[in-house]
């Protein structure tokens, strides 16, 4: 029998029991809009992992503190203090492979501007600072290296804090009150929303690293130092760099090891990637569960149909149908089966996909070499589960099978 032959006495065999046809094609379809809309949800996250890495800053470089050790127990990243605006200023006057640095001093208070008052986190940071993250002034201006350098009790605000201690005007010029201490807002941040982790990167006050270190903090060390490597293809090269400019400020010894930690953007990627990836693999493996019952079903149904056509295939062959043409036959028809559902499997996934991603808030990617994956592996599970059915069809003796009620 020719394929198009073939192809339409399937259609019409799985036309005649639609129900039947459907429940079968079910597994498939849960297993395959399942795979896609997993991978849709996983490679989207990675793109927003992504997104905000590159919004943290080009070719950043972050340095936080090493950890602390107390009788036998290490504390975590951060709970030794390590690091002061000595090591800012070694880095910006050797660090030849670094373009920008700045230090990160961190305070929380209550920040109070007339009646209005807000709750937020404050950060010394240096002029460079803007480039190295990637921010941009909406009104006004940024501080000066010589507001730095004279401890200036000036800030600039992020969209959040500026709506909310000044909603009803523009904040440039005006007076507010950080700990008691009075600040001069002298500009404001462009907004940059909500991170794909659901930090709100606008509440944010910026104020010069001295000011904040000296009059907000205990005046000796900085949280973490922030730094721009001059290209991203000499990413490595800087962060050697660094690293051997702050062991020789910090006086370690070779057999000393490192008191701060350094990250680079590719490994924030790889860390972050990784869980997405793992948690992906993991949801996918569930969806694969759910082809085999699928595909055990499809075996199930096409027993059904062979025992339930036998008389038909009797006739076929006593008129002169070959065993391979009643195995090609039953092998099409399951293969088609397979592939109606894989079909139905991708349009649900791609739905699926669109509608948690818009509910989630998060990106969601089609990737076509998954969907065209999908295609092929529901044709083959069809064709895999359809063989055993079909061979057993095609070995029916033709006088048995005209004789069965």
């Amino acid at each position: 029998m020719k394929l198009s032959k073939l192809i339409l006495v399937a259609l019409k065999s799985i036309a005649r029991n639609k129900m039947r046809s459907l429940l079968t094609m079910l597994g498939i379809i849960i297993g395959v809009g399942s795979v896609i809309t997993m991978v849709a949800l996983g490679e989207g996250s990675q793109k927003d992992i992504e997104s905000d890495v590159a919004a943290l800053g080009t070719n950043l470089l972050m340095v936080r503190p090493g950890s602390m050790q107390s009788g036998g127990v290490r504390g975590g990243a951060g709970t030794r203090p390590s690091l002061s605006m000595d090591d800012v200023k070694r880095l910006k006057k050797n660090g030849t492979l670094l373009r920008w640095v700045s230090a990160e001093v961190r305070a929380n208070g209550q920040v109070i501007a007339g009646s209005n008052n807000w709750n937020t986190t404050i950060t010394g940071v240096g002029p460079e600072y803007l480039s190295i993250r990637n921010y941009q002034i909406a009104s006004g201006s940024f501080f000066t290296e010589r507001d730095s350098t004279t401890r200036a009790k000036v800030a600039v605000l992020g969209k959040t804090v500026a709506d909310e201690l000044f909603p009803d005007r523009d904040p440039v010029g005006e007076r507010m009150r950080i700990r008691n201490v009075p600040f001069r807002v002298i500009g404001v941040l462009a907004e940059k929303g909500q991170s794909s982790m659901g930090n709100d990167q606008d509440d944010i006050i910026l104020a010069p690293d001295t000011t904040v270190l000296f009059r907000l903090s205990d005046g000796k060390f900085v949280n973490d130092i922030s730094a721009s490597a001059v290209s991203g293809d000499r990413m490595d090269a800087a962060k050697d760099q660094l690293k051997a400019l702050l062991r020789s400020e910090h006086r370690l010894s070779a057999d000393e090891e490192d008191d701060f930690l350094v990250r680079d953007q590719t490994e924030i990627i790889e860390i972050a990637t990784s869980v997405t990836g793992t948690l992906t693999m993991l949801l996918s493996s569930v969806a694969g569960v759910s082809l085999l019952v699928g595909g055990i079903g499809i075996m199930n149904i096409m027993l059904v149909s062979v025992t339930e056509r036998t008389r038909e295939i009797g006739i076929r062959l006593a008129v002169g149908a070959r065993p391979s043409d009643i195995l090609a036959q039953f092998l099409v028809e399951a293969a088609i089966l397979s592939l109606i559902g894989g079909l139905l499997g991708i349009l649900s996934g791609l739905v699926a996909a669109s509608g948690i991603g818009t509910f989630l808030g998060v990106s969601t990617v089609i990737n076509p070499a998954i969907v065209s994956v999908a295609v092929l592996f529901t044709g083959a599970v069809g064709v895999f589960f359809g063989f055993y059915p079909a061979r057993k069809a095609a070995n029916l003796n033709p006088i048995d099978a005209l004789r069965y009620e």
